[in-house]
């Protein structure tokens, strides 16, 4: 049961895009008596360039009692069953691992994983590869959606969409829930002179705009976090090389995979995110190893498309985030709050987590809300470096040798949380007893940790070849051709189905 001490309280959004009609609809959810307007500015477009998400989403729309046959259909979303990731080892038998969502279908044979995995550290074994173990991996193969046929069972699944669409349809929802929308630019943010929180924000047409509290979603320009309060912010730099991306489209595939690829190229990594009517695809990489000029071409080649065949975009990015996400009675969401690169697609689980935390721990009392405060800032951080965490591990445990980018990142500073898991793989110690030990700093749970030191071919190089699993791989594999069903034809089912209600 969420916290309702928002109700009453008259709450500004700053910003559109997914993460402020994302804001607008959990608040005016949660406390359908507070007063909810955003602010959405003609002059600045949002970037919306993530179309891809955890699973984590599917917990935003049940809250909300939305089904995947009512938003799908409108932002030509697919359903997405896990990760591809191509390219990041040159082990032989690894040149590719898939990171799945887990599901209780793979619990058999996940033990069977985590125990050979073991076997293999302590020099028992031959290595083993985790694609043989997890149903989600031939079903995304196969071209299968993580739906029940007969609706028997519940799989966790995250989802891929049209990232602008997304924010349309959630702006009609929560326009639909009440929530005002403004038009207009913000001009200036006026602060009390006696504590410094925000009173009011000066906008072109509608003259001064006055609040409890305000939620900024500018995006990077950070209107109210950066811009005003100049909060603190914590560089991501020295472990993550990337700072920029070019992105593309490209026609759709007539397979529609329930998985993002993921490939590793010179400088960086190519994403590519299959929706209903298109491909999505970028590269993310680091402008200390290669130019945008040089980037756009790896990327159209890595393609096969050629350069006056369509339009790429150029991106900067800023990874990092604030220590102080809520500063007064302002709460910094989405871009404005920080920024890990999208390799495991964690954008939206962070605004999610960060807007959820703070409606479950607002109050009014002045004293309680500071503690509060405080609380939600340490949660968000300890979500969000537990988030670096796991994007940090791809890269100090990549094998490539062909590129300085590569070799660069083997050499990064790691965090000791990382440092310590790294460290108890490699050596054979009882990674379960480590990972319980962190348990509290993680982000990530047990499968996903194994599934990456396994999937990179990270064990001690004894010359044993890898221990290819016909008889799990053949079970999941079994698992998936007979409980799920074609996800092109389950989404034109959504599709016809929408197009029929619409007629009605």
């Amino acid at each position: 049961m969420m916290n309702n001490s928002l109700n009453g309280i008259n709450l500004v959004i700053v910003g559109g895009g997914t993460a402020g009609w994302m804001a607008a609809n959990l608040v005016k959810h949660h406390c359908p008596q507070s007063e909810v307007t955003l602010i959405e500015s003609d002059k600045v477009a949002p970037i919306g360039v993530g179309e891809g998400s955890t699973p984590y989403l599917k917990q935003f729309f049940n809250t909300l009692g939305i089904k995947d046959s009512v938003w799908m259909p409108e932002c030509d979303a697919t359903y997405k069953a896990g990760i591809r990731f191509p390219g990041w080892s040159e082990v032989a038998g690894f040149k590719s691992y898939f990171h799945p969502f887990f599901s209780e279908l793979d619990i058999p044979t996940a033990e069977q994983f985590f125990a050979l995995s073991n076997r293999a550290l302590a020099g028992k074994g031959g290595p083993v590869h985790p694609d043989d173990y997890f149903v989600n991996q031939p079903l995304a193969a196969l071209g299968l959606a993580p739906i029940a046929a007969d609706g028997s069972f519940d799989m966790d699944y995250g989802y891929h969409f049209d990232a602008a669409k997304l924010g349309k349809f959630l702006k009609r929802n929560a326009q639909s829930l009440g929530v005002k929308c403004l038009v207009d630019h913000v001009d200036e943010v006026q602060l009390s002179e006696t504590d410094g929180s925000i009173r009011g924000l000066q906008t072109r047409t509608n003259g001064v705009v006055r609040a409890n509290v305000f939620i900024d979603c500018t995006g990077f320009a950070g209107l109210l976090s950066h811009k005003t309060y100049q909060l603190e912010f914590k560089s991501y730099s020295e472990y993550l090389f990337n700072d920029r991306a070019v992105t593309v489209m490209t026609p759709a595939d007539e397979v529609l995979q329930a998985q993002t690829t993921s490939t590793a190229l010179k400088n960086g990594w190519a994403w590519k995110i299959p929706l209903q009517n298109r491909n999505g695809n970028g590269y993310v990489y680091s402008s200390g190893y290669c130019s945008p000029e040089q980037a756009e071409r790896e990327l159209l080649e890595h393609l096969g498309v050629k350069e006056q065949e369509t339009k790429v975009r150029h991106l900067q990015m800023n990874l990092g985030r604030l220590h102080e996400h809520w500063h007064k009675n302002c709460l910094s969401v989405g871009l404005s709050q920080g920024f890990i690169e999208p390799l495991e697609a964690t954008a939206l689980m962070l605004v999610q987590y960060t807007i959820d935390t703070f409606i479950r721990n607002f109050d009014s009392a002045k004293p309680v809300l500071e503690n509060n405060q405080q609380r939600v800032n340490e949660k968000v951080n300890s979500l969000t470096d537990g988030v670096l965490d796991y994007i940090c591990a791809h890269y100090q445990m990549n094998t490539r040798s062909d590129t300085a980018y590569w070799r660069d990142c083997r050499k990064a500073p790691i965090p000791a949380t990382l440092a310590r898991l790294i460290k108890a793989w490699r050596s054979g110690a009882d990674f379960d007893s480590v990972l319980q030990q962190q348990h509290g700093a993680l982000a990530y749970l047990r499968p996903s940790w194994y599934v990456l030191f396994a999937g990179m071919g990270c064990f001690a190089a004894d010359n044993r070849e890898r221990q290819l699993d016909q008889v799990a791989a053949a079970k999941c594999r079994a698992k998936a051709q007979q409980l799920f069903t074609d996800q092109r034809k389950l989404l034109c089912n959504y599709n016809a189905r929408t197009g029929a209600e619409a007629k009605a």
